[in-house]
């Protein structure tokens, strides 16, 4: 009995951290482009985008990290019925946009570099209406997929058969079979694996372009490369460590969760793994962008220079 206090109290404190660290960087950089985006002169589509991501990311930890962290403090029953309907539909929503926007983000920075596109596709990824579609649609396509979990997700006191239910530390949910099963599973599948799919697809010709450009430019002296090229190069290897970052995290997460789902009685360890996984890319994306630009921190310390010689925000992007 000691020993699995003990544990749990390990895996809260793991939680609170990864909630906490996940929250801050994602709540700053949120603030700073928000910023960033009603004060510069020219607008920058990207930085909506971004935007979302932080946002959505935000929601993923709220929704799914702080409860997790209390009941692994060892607090019961702080959600009714309702209170899990809410927290487990918001987390599969923000879930499903942190995948849309990524994927945006990702075919967005492919759009705008890639030669092989048409110009009507460039013009139209570059219109602010356009993108503003885009950024909505994400939203209402996950707000009409995950309806499901309103009506199958039940307060932990409705668990009566344990045999025919899957219980999470805090809320629980009756296990689906049959025709329902089938159906939502292939639900998630086509829209989970379209957007991952394109989501490759575009990293893939970002990437093979890099490597093409590379080879153009071995034979010229470094100092002959504009910055503006510098700052390109780096922002698209930036949105592929994030690409490559959420596939591997979405990966380890979705096989222990569809392990857990298909369990009559999971271990508490495979649910604070899966947990922790899920959690993992909303937790350590901001912080890809914090490192990636040293201009964060001229912006965070010195933001009334931003008006006369600091370069905005992710110039590469």
């Amino acid at each position: 009995m000691d020993g699995l206090v003990f544990a749990n109290l390990n895996w809260a404190i793991v939680f609170l951290t990864q909630t906490s660290v996940g929250i801050l960087g994602n709540s700053l950089l949120f603030c700073l482009y928000n910023f960033s985006l009603l004060t510069a002169q020219v607008l920058r589509l990207i930085d909506a985008i971004l935007i979302q991501l932080f946002l959505a990311n935000s929601l993923v930890l709220f929704s799914k990290g702080i409860p997790q962290t209390m009941a692994a403090f060892g607090l019961k029953d702080f959600l009714d019925e309702t209170g899990c309907k809410v927290v487990f539909y918001l987390h599969r929503v923000a879930r499903g946009v942190t995948l849309s926007t990524t994927c945006l983000l990702s075919g967005f920075q492919a759009i705008t570099i890639c030669p092989s596109f048409s110009v009507w596709m460039e013009t139209k990824i570059k219109s602010p209406k356009y993108l503003g579609f885009c950024c909505f649609f994400c939203w209402i396509l996950n707000l009409l997929v995950n309806t499901h979990t309103i009506m199958n997700v039940t307060g932990p006191k409705n668990c009566r058969n344990m045999s025919i239910q899957n219980m999470y530390r805090y809320c629980s949910a009756p296990l689906l079979e049959g025709l329902t099963f089938r159906l939502t599973a292939t639900i998630y599948i086509l829209t989970d694996w379209t957007f991952l799919c394109l989501m490759v697809w575009a990293s893939g010709s970002m990437v093979l372009l890099l490597h093409r450009h590379k080879q153009r430019v071995q034979h010229l002296h470094s100092q002959s490369l504009s910055p503006r090229t510098s700052h390109e190069a780096r922002a698209k290897c930036t949105v592929l460590v994030l690409v490559s970052m959420f596939v591997s995290f979405y990966s380890l997460a979705a096989i222990l969760s569809f392990w857990t789902t298909q369990t009559l009685s999971p271990s508490p360890w495979l649910i604070s793994t899966s947990v922790l996984l899920s959690s993992g890319f909303p937790t350590v994306s901001p912080f890809v962008f914090i490192f990636s630009d040293s201009r964060i921190s001229q912006f965070c310390f010195v933001p009334w220079r931003r008006k006369t010689n600091i370069p905005p925000l992710f110039a590469g992007f």
